[in-house]
């Protein structure tokens, strides 16, 4: 099989922007990653030694220089020594151990220098993604292995263009977020090719851009994203933990100053998120990230907490990325006309979008920082993760659940 991952840049900004700020400011930091499968899809041998043998072959990924010179014109926030860091940079196998659990799932985790292992979470869940629809499930194919999606404008232009037609119909700003799921590189490819082409066309004004820098470099498209929850988990370890959404913006600050302003709200939950939001950051920053929890009360609680501050909540921004389909960002956005300004990365939906064959329910989290385990809580539910210990004590700190300490002696 030929290697499927096959630029540095095939990853999602934010990666990249974090991994500047972790060089920066934590240099020395060591930390582990794990991976979660959410859903109930299972894995085979043969997957895993595939698997494994991809990621020997990433090591010999290097930027190259054509897309030195596309970062050092188009990403002014990148400092030359940062340039300088990624092209030197190569993945380092020895970084991931995966085995095979009893019951066929995944156990993968990755461990070394922060700023080494951060660029491996997206790349890795794409090469997770791509393998499974190549060697699992491949009812999706035809018989000769092409995608029934479609390249460009094949088979897939009906889904492509209806999407496209309702979204710049009803003027939404979107941009794709569909890298870590995606079906496979070339489907993604596609997706960005036609929509640039309808925006073109005036179909869909509102297509603003791509988290992915490989596919920005290649369409001449704006690179879109800022930070991830990892960024705030790693200051409950490396500043504290119940300010640590406080740390994670003013170190961002000290980064990348008015740059790369919107903020992520949820890493232990937005009302812990707004106790530390004051009205410096507040104005500082363009905007917010929803990424769990409803939609529409996380609307209305940022509303109320600009108009408290004393900040008119339409001079703001509020992105919404939580699992989202054409639907409910139409819906989303009619909710917030009036109130706040909206814009949307929708990633599965328009990547790994197949009828009777869906995509993995996976995620690559941050499972600790120097020795010491870090947590995401989120809204809602279904998105907690980390030690059941950790959590339990995150979960009491931000959310006054009850600190259950029975079992643990007198």
């Amino acid at each position: 099989m030929k290697q499927i991952i096959n630029s540095l840049l095939d990853s999602d900004l934010y990666k990249f922007t974090m991994c500047q700020a972790v060089l920066e400011l934590f240099p020395s930091a060591k930390v582990e990653y794990r991976f979660k499968n959410r859903g109930d899809q299972r894995f085979t041998p043969d997957f895993v030694e595939e698997l494994k043998r991809q990621i020997l072959l990433m090591s010999t990924i290097s930027l190259s220089d054509t897309e030195y010179s596309w970062i050092k014109e188009n990403i002014p926030f990148f400092k030359p020594s940062y340039l300088e860091y990624l092209k030197n940079y190569r993945f380092n196998p020895n970084e991931v151990e995966i085995n095979l659990t009893n019951d066929n799932d995944l156990e993968i985790s990755i461990k070394g220098s922060w700023h080494s292992t951060i660029l491996w979470e997206v790349p890795l869940m794409a090469l997770i993604s791509e393998l499974y629809f190549i060697m699992i499930d491949t009812n999706w194919r035809y018989s000769d292995g092409t995608a029934k999606f479609g390249w460009r404008y094949s088979d897939g232009t009906a889904k492509f263009g209806e999407k496209s037609r309702i979204l710049g119909e009803t003027n939404c700003i979107v941009a794709d977020f569909g890298t870590r799921r995606r079906r496979s590189c070339i489907i993604q490819d596609s997706i960005i090719y036609f929509f640039k082409d309808e925006k073109e066309k005036g179909v869909f004004s509102g297509f603003i851009g791509t988290s992915n820098l490989y596919f920005a470099m290649k369409y001449n498209l704006k690179p879109i994203g800022t930070m991830a929850h990892e960024w705030v988990m790693g200051m409950s370890v490396l500043e504290g933990l119940r300010n640590s959404n406080y740390y994670a913006l003013q170190n961002w600050v000290r980064v990348y100053n008015a740059d790369l302003g919107i903020a992520l709200t949820d890493t232990y939950g937005t009302p812990a998120f707004f106790r530390n939001f004051n009205v410096r950051l507040a104005k500082l920053y363009d905007g917010v990230r929803h990424d769990s929890g409803d939609a529409y009360k996380f609307t209305d609680a940022v509303v109320a907490h600009y108009k408290s501050l004393g900040i008119d909540p339409l001079s703001k921004t509020i992105v919404f990325s939580d699992g989202l389909n054409v639907q409910s960002v139409i819906a989303i956005k009619i909710y917030c006309e009036n109130k706040i300004k909206a814009s949307f990365g929708i990633g599965t939906h328009l990547t790994n979008d197949f009828e009777g064959s869906p995509a993995l329910n996976m995620v690559i989290k941050l499972w600790s920082c120097e020795g010491v385990h870090v947590v995401k809580l989120g809204d809602g539910t279904g998105k907690t993760m980390g030690d059941v210990d950790a959590v339990r004590v995150a979960q009491w700190m931000f959310q006054d659940k009850p600190l259950d300490v029975s079992g643990y002696g007198d």
